[in-house]
């Protein structure tokens, strides 16, 4: 769990990529956050739980 003051969001609330990096592997595009929450470049995430967020993309973009 979050030792920081104030704590970070956990893997489940909305905003739980602005939780604190603990780990960055920018070579490999990358970080692990204080939440357990792997966040990649392109804004996907992977959770604890095994669940995913997709990356954000705009109305219109190609797929």
């Amino acid at each position: 769990m979050c030792t920081h003051q104030p704590s970070c969001a956990t893997a489940q609330a909305p905003d739980r990529g602005a939780a604190r990096v603990v780990a960055a592997h920018p070579d490999q595009g990358w970080s692990l956050l204080c939440n357990h929450v792997v966040l990649f470049e392109d804004g996907g995430m992977l959770l604890p739980d095994g669940g995913r967020v997709e990356p954000f993309q705009p109305v219109g973009s190609a797929a």
